[in-house]
């Protein structure tokens, strides 16, 4: 099949190309992103491929379904930017990859934790400087420390793998608990006793209508004193003015590390270094020395890309077949 593909960097087509020698697809790499106006480049393509902050709603969708396509594969687990309705109704049928590599997200943010613990950042750029004062690089043992998971899928249940051997205490919220879980000893609670206990919060749900902005100015204030909150999921579920204002007094929240941003889209994925930023938000969230931001790397592994691209072009040889495999569809056709 024909497939278009927005969004893309080196690295995707590295992997994509890789990946195809073996399945004979078509495929045709755009580095724009996906919106309406851009739509009409996958004319008389049957499959598009999309991520994370490429625009799929009503008009997009439109578009593409009146230029022939009729499979959307996402290359990520999320699709909070797909309005699904929309897709079905024009005859859509939306697939993604649920699982790539959750090791490589949970390690992601376990080294955002030992960079803000242990002043990583701090110190890497006093020794380039040629400075080696120690002053303000106090960090603190992991171990008895009290981990908040918020978030239990394969991602959340990778993370608590990893802290078991930090010897850390395993606290987790989810509507859902997970057996694997449960047998490395987490505790679930819910989500107000998480934030009170724990020194260091990690969030891996997905984000909905719910979990949005689910960490705020209420839920900041139930946090312990003094704890570390990181979010590898999605930028929505923090409400990032709350955040500065709160790690402006340090009370509730002394350190953020975060891999995503509410509004990331027009700012990741490109080089921005020689323009000015106009979002003040994230430039504010950038003066802070005990914030630490990447750009959405958590996936970047060589096993995550190459696992990425495997079970996309798989789902378009599925879909092809005629036998999508039902874990991997997110929608289809009404």
């Amino acid at each position: 099949m024909k497939i278009a593909f927005f969004s893309t960097q080196a690295y995707d087509r590295a992997s994509f190309d890789t990946a195809n020698r073996t399945r004979g697809h078509e495929l045709i790499y755009h580095a724009d992103a996906l919106h309406d106006g851009t739509a009409p480049m996958a004319a008389s393509c049957g499959a598009v491929c999309a991520f994370v902050n490429d625009r799929l709603d009503e008009p997009t969708l439109n578009a593409l379904a009146l230029g022939g396509t009729h499979l959307i594969v996402l290359r990520s687990a999320g699709y909070n930017h797909v309005d699904l309705p929309a897709a079905a109704r024009h005859g859509l049928t939306v697939m993604r990859v649920p699982a790539y590599s959750p090791r490589a997200v949970a390690e992601h943010a376990v080294a955002l934790m030992l960079t803000l613990n242990r002043n990583i950042h701090r110190a890497y750029n006093r020794v380039r400087d040629g400075n080696f004062d120690l002053n303000g690089l106090i960090g603190f043992d992991m171990a008895g420390k009290t981990l908040g998971i918020v978030g239990t899928g394969k991602i959340g249940t990778a993370l608590a793998r990893i802290l078991t051997g930090f010897d850390c205490r395993l606290l987790a919220h989810d509507p859902v608990q997970a057996p694997d879980c449960v047998a490395l000893g987490v505790v679930y609670v819910d989500l107000p006793t998480l934030l009170a206990r724990a020194d260091i919060v990690s969030l891996h749900c997905p984000l909905t209508s719910e979990t949005r902005h689910l960490i705020d100015a209420t839920t900041i204030a139930q946090m312990k004193r003094g704890s570390m909150l990181i979010n590898t999921a999605r930028g929505a579920l923090l409400d990032t003015r709350a955040v500065i204002d709160a790690l402006k007094t340090r009370e509730h929240l002394s350190y953020l590390g975060i891999d995503v941003y509410e509004e990331e889209g027009p700012l990741f994925f490109a080089d921005r270094s020689s323009t000015i930023i106009q979002d003040d938000v994230f430039e504010r969230l950038t003066t802070f020395p005990n914030v630490v931001i990447t750009g959405h790397q958590g996936f970047l592994t060589r096993e995550a890309l190459a696992e990425i691209a495997a079970v996309t072009l798989d789902n378009v040889t599925d879909f092809v077949a005629g036998r999508p495999r039902i874990d991997r569809v997110v929608t289809s056709p009404a």
